[in-house]
């Protein structure tokens, strides 16, 4: 056994360090907030942008673009969607309710039917939102198309 292999037994040596527990310790008065300022007083957060007063980066940088609030996003399904619900499910009726139930869409989305794939099945298809291509398809299959 060497000097430079002597450790501290487990739990013996504190690492933590206590504050303001008087000027001897060398953390007191202060209790190394430093003096005066935001930062010394309790009760300070510092906000995840703020620049000391500076104007934030973020406000600073120009923006760019047009953001529409009124934009409706459409969640795409494919006629090779419809095929794959009537051949695994046996669907001959496609509505937002046959999606819903079988994973294809969920409750609140908008969806749009799209001429994607091929189409051999009979099918009936109940929907507003369709492209003109899909209507073709669903029609030359010898299915229907009817609003909502």
């Amino acid at each position: 056994m060497d000097l430079f292999n002597l450790k501290p037994a487990p739990g013996s040596v504190k690492t933590n360090k206590r504050l303001g527990r008087g000027t001897g310790s060398g953390r007191g008065g202060t209790s190394t907030r430093g003096h005066k300022g935001a930062k010394s007083r309790s009760g300070f957060k510092n906000k995840r942008h703020f620049e000391g007063g500076q104007m934030p980066l973020q406000m600073r940088l120009p923006k760019r673009g047009f953001k529409n609030v009124n934009r409706k996003e459409y969640t795409a399904v494919n006629v090779s969607v419809l095929q794959n619900l009537h051949d695994k499910h046996g669907v001959s009726e496609v509505s937002m309710e046959t999606l819903i139930k079988y994973g294809v869409a969920s409750t609140n989305e908008l969806v749009k039917i799209l001429a994607n794939g091929n189409l051999k099945a009979k099918l009936t298809v109940k929907f507003t939102n369709i492209s003109p291509s899909a209507k073709a398809k669903i029609e030359a299959a010898g299915g229907s198309v009817s609003a909502e």
